[in-house]
């Protein structure tokens, strides 16, 4: 029962951080005259990846053993199949039952040029970081060779991103900042300083929320394999689904996708380097299974996005039907840790 009550209190933290945070890369964006790909991309994807960032490396570092590893490289690769199925699940799920406050109803109007580059990136750097795991370890100068391009690659990315022109002809109304609510434009100061305590929020809430769903998982006898590719994913991934959820409601389906797409570029390359750097980084059948998904969901939405040259909530909904497999494979014995 603890654990339940634990876990409900948790979720209140995140999503209170959630909603500061929202707010505040918003005020950031437009003091530091940043594109909305650069807030969406960059800026919440990144601080909102942190949770996860946070897991694998605990998993890795102060393990012992092998099944340390297992978890961290499992963490590792768990975050991209959540981002590309479900948490484009839950914000196509947005659109429909925000539907009639929004202007545009079901349609989903995302930044064509950044969501592109985004998942370009991200299916051929993913790639790189795949086929790392397949390479035998004898050979592990070129593992080391793949994860140095993984740190270039975002670093390029990142550079990309920030010298992008903020397009003011875009521009929609962002609510007043919660730590200064008075002032027409903010003090730069406070909102730093409420985006500061919503990560810390987050990332409370979070690691509470993991222990809380770990206490359960085994008391239930949940295998440690299903534990790092799917529940602790899911827990880490939460910052990403309500800050997405939140845009959608708002009708900025740009940061909303940006959001997530921002954070599969990031949990593509620096944190598989990360791994790559930490471990052997041999891919069991499981972990590999869950990044072929993971770039099969990738290419659909690329695929459709370069046909119609915008997004369809329909298709971010069949993205769930990937994660679903999995789910399949998982529990039926057809793949396993």
């Amino acid at each position: 029962m603890n654990d339940i009550v634990l876990l409900v209190i948790s979720l209140g933290i995140i999503l209170i951080g959630a909603e500061l945070f929202v707010n505040g890369v918003e005020w950031l964006g437009k003091l530091f005259n940043l594109s909305e790909g650069a807030v969406g991309s960059v800026l919440a994807a990144v601080g909102t990846a942190l949770p996860e960032t946070i897991i694998p490396i605990i998993a890795i570092v102060f393990s012992h053993n092998g099944a340390g590893h297992d978890i961290g490289i499992g963490a590792i690769l768990g975050a991209p199949l959540m981002l590309s199925t479900l948490a484009m699940f839950v914000t196509g799920v947005a659109v429909f039952v925000f539907r009639r406050r929004r202007v545009t109803g079901t349609q989903v109007h995302c930044d064509y040029s950044s969501m592109r580059r985004d998942l370009t990136f991200f299916l051929i750097i993913y790639t790189l970081a795949i086929l790392a795991g397949l390479i035998p370890v004898e050979h592990r100068i070129w593992q080391m060779v793949i994860a140095m391009v993984l740190i270039l690659a975002y670093i390029w990315y990142v550079h990309l991103m920030l010298t992008q022109e903020r397009d003011i002809e875009a521009e929609s109304s962002i609510p007043p900042c919660y730590f200064d609510r008075q002032a027409e434009v903010p003090a730069t100061g406070r909102v730093g300083i409420q985006v500061f305590l919503a990560l810390l929020c987050i990332i409370v809430g979070a690691n509470f929320f993991v222990d809380s769903i770990t206490a359960v998982a085994a008391a239930y006898s949940v295998p440690a394999f299903v534990l790092a590719l799917i529940i602790t994913p899911i827990a880490t991934e939460l910052p990403e689904k309500f800050n997405s959820v939140i845009w959608i409601s708002r009708e900025k389906d740009g940061l909303a996708l940006g959001n997530i797409t921002g954070a599969m570029v990031f949990q593509s390359s620096l944190i598989p380097a990360l791994g790559i750097v930490l471990t052997d980084w041999q891919l069991n059948t499981g972990a590999l299974a869950s990044a072929l998904l993971a770039l099969a969901a990738s290419a659909l939405l690329l695929v459709y996005l370069l046909r119609h040259k915008r997004m369809s909530a329909l298709t971010l909904l069949v993205c769930g039907g990937f994660y679903a497999l999995f789910l399949t494979a998982v529990f039926t014995g057809i793949i396993s840790g």
